[in-house]
């Protein structure tokens, strides 16, 4: 299993370039740069470290058709994979961030859309995994260099001929799935070159595995190559306080936590009571995530523990054995690389990592 690092949105261009030199100098498999609504362009923000490297590969995280059409995305990753010989990725999702923020409308009296789900109050666009399908299938096509005359999809079209030559020389850029839930993994797993999962904990990997093998049996060509990667917080430091209160101030953006999912949150406390509180106390996370200190009103020091402990890498250097078993296990259940999540300070997380983590994985 390789190690991919993903960047927060706030590196710039410059920062990024170095950090892909330092990352590939100690043998990471690829750079991610993070993609949301007021922060640097996640495709420009990779040309520089594409100049700078040589091997490490780099990549889009995350990017969703209904904020970027399908053929506009493929030229902007043909270009990355032109300029980098061959390296560029990208990850396809069918929500996030940017969703949230730009409140489309389908006509001007329309609800503002992705309409906001009236359990768990997530704003998640309609039909995620139809449209999830057509993405690939015209990133698919434009990879090919062939002429297409036109995609005449459900969700998306193409009305005009398309055709990209410029970029057949190098390697074809790599196309995973951002998805986590059943259907969406079985749709990457259908059509894509990988599955992106977010905070999957080693426990919750075979029911990954079951819906791949679902998937794979849909088919059309080998699966030889295949890669499953997972999005994972990373906040071990070498101060245990600033690792605590950067965890804590993250912790609403944990999967289960910000879907407010009680059967995922339940395996890493005591009791249902606990997770009651948890998802009663939602807007508690997301202040400790506005303010950047630590602080998460009505939620219990130990309780904040408990979910750092079992959604996180967090600690100072006496953790590192631990979040090494930890990334072995991983390993172990078939992922093929495990993408750290690096928050402040990337570039002594990364060389913590180079010193402490990578020699013994």
């Amino acid at each position: 299993m390789d190690i991919d690092i993903i960047l927060e949105c706030n590196v710039s261009p410059a920062e990024v370039a170095e950090l892909a030199v330092e990352a590939e100098k100690l043998g990471v498999r690829a750079i991610w740069t993070s993609n949301y609504h007021q922060n640097y362009d996640c495709f420009m923000a990779l040309m520089p470290a594409a100049a700078a490297t040589s091997k490490i590969k780099l990549g889009i995280m995350a990017i969703t058709p209904w904020e970027l059409h399908p053929l506009k995305m493929a030229n902007a990753t043909h270009t990355l994979n032109q300029h980098s010989n061959g390296r560029a990725m990208v990850s396809i999702s069918g929500g996030g961030g940017v969703l949230g923020a730009i409140g489309w409308r389908i006509h001007k009296d329309g609800p503002v859309w992705p309409v906001k789900d009236p359990v768990t109050l997530a704003r998640m666009p309609d039909r995620k995994v139809r449209g999830l399908i057509e993405c690939i299938e015209i990133l698919n096509l434009s990879r090919s260099g062939k002429l297409t005359f036109q995609y005449d999809g459900e969700i998306f079209q193409v009305t005009r001929p398309f055709q990209i030559t410029w970029d057949q020389d190098n390697d074809p850029f790599f196309i995973y799935g951002c998805c986590s839930g059943p259907m969406m993994i079985r749709a990457g797993a259908r059509l894509a070159d990988g599955v992106f999962l977010s905070d999957y904990t080693v426990d919750m990997m075979p029911h990954a595995i079951e819906n791949l093998e679902k998937g794979f049996a849909k088919r059309e060509w080998p699966h030889d190559n295949f890669h499953l990667n997972n999005f994972w917080a990373w906040h071990v430091k070498e101060d245990k306080e600033l690792s605590r209160i950067e965890g804590k101030n993250e912790l609403i953006w944990r999967g289960a936590i910000a879907a407010k999912y009680a059967h995922e949150i339940r395996p890493h406390v005591d009791s249902d009571e606990e997770v009651e509180l948890i998802i009663a106390n939602w807007n508690s996370f997301l202040q400790a995530f506005w303010k950047r200190d630590g602080d998460i009103p009505n939620i219990p020091e130990e309780t904040a523990t408990k979910l750092l402990d079992g959604m996180t890498s967090w600690g100072d250097l006496s953790a590192i054995d631990r979040e090494v078993e930890r990334i072995r296990a991983f390993s172990n259940t078939g992922l093929t690389e495990l993408g750290l999540r690096l928050f402040d300070d990337p570039m002594d997380s990364l060389k913590l990592l180079g010193k402490h983590v990578l020699p013994k994985i």
